[in-house]
């Protein structure tokens, strides 16, 4: 995948399925992340349930795949994050979506699958990826141009990280004010007067794509509201660790799964110095400082 080589990936896939143990299917034992739930069956003409057992972005990226799935099956449910349930309404086609809660999994229907495994299912090939699907939100009126920025992923991860005051340092001949796109603890860090929402953790999934709605642009790191700017069409620079997720491939600084997206990886592992250079100076280029 990182190589862009998807058939070789769909073999390979094809491999690990067929050894795999199906009595261990969804096994309970394992981290949700690390289960896998499609055994391999058609889902032609069936009553199909999608989980979703990764992360907030990982389900936005892989939801471009439900109306072809729901085009095939008989009935299509999606049990996902209760925060993601009404971005993933607006999706298109003949979707029932559920709330995924740990105490009270989604009963299997007749063919089980997980959203990222659409892929392999689906046989998607690197030139028939589908375009996100439409997410009609209306834009939130900021009443300035402005740039978003979000700067802290997930504690599972901080090399995705950069701190703050590079970034804004990047970004320090800007005209533009700023929005913070930042979510939980680490909103709180943006307190500079730059920023028209200070301190505001966009709690609200269909809050934060609002604000993103009424952006020039978002600079963010390997995170959900990368996968959201990208899925909403709004211009994204995404900054990548040196060691970034499959999903971004390897040597190039566009996205096929994001048309419009511009990829900015680190050099070494842990310096951000030549991506956040880049940042400065397509600013300039862009006319926004």
């Amino acid at each position: 995948m990182r190589a862009g080589d998807f058939a070789a990936a769909h073999s390979i896939s094809d491999a690990v399925l067929a050894a795999r143990d199906r009595e261990r299917r969804d096994n309970p034992n394992l981290p949700y992340h690390l289960r896998w739930v499609w055994d391999g069956r058609a889902f032609d003409n069936r009553h199909v349930l999608v989980r979703c057992y990764h992360g907030l972005g990982d389900t936005l990226q892989f939801a471009r795949f439900l109306p072809f799935l729901s085009a095939r099956a008989a009935s299509v449910y999606v049990e996902a994050p209760p925060p993601l349930l009404p971005l993933l309404a607006l999706v298109p086609g003949p979707v029932l979506f559920l709330p995924f809660r740990l105490a009270t999994p989604t009963a299997p229907r007749e063919c089980d699958i997980e959203i990222m495994e659409l892929f392999h299912a689906l046989r998607v090939g690197r030139s028939a990826i589908p375009p996100p699907p439409d997410l009609r939100v209306p834009a939130l009126r900021i009443g300035t141009r402005a740039i978003g920025l979000c700067w802290a992923a997930g504690d599972w991860d901080p090399a995705r990280s950069v701190p703050l005051a590079r970034l804004l340092l990047a970004c320090a001949g800007c005209r533009l004010r700023f929005v913070s796109l930042q979510r939980g603890t680490a909103a709180s860090s943006a307190i500079s007067s730059r920023f028209i929402n200070p301190g505001d953790n966009n709690t609200s999934l269909i809050r934060s794509a609002g604000l993103i709605r009424g952006l020039e642009l978002v600079i963010t790191v390997d995170t959900m509201i990368a996968h959201l700017a990208g899925t909403l069409g709004v211009p994204a620079w995404v900054l990548l660790r040196r060691n970034a997720d499959w999903r971004w491939m390897a040597g190039r600084d566009d996205s096929p799964w994001y048309p419009g997206m511009r990829l900015y990886r680190q050099e070494s592992e842990g310096d951000w110095e030549v991506p956040l250079a880049r940042v400065r100076s397509d600013l300039k280029r862009l006319g926004a400082s």
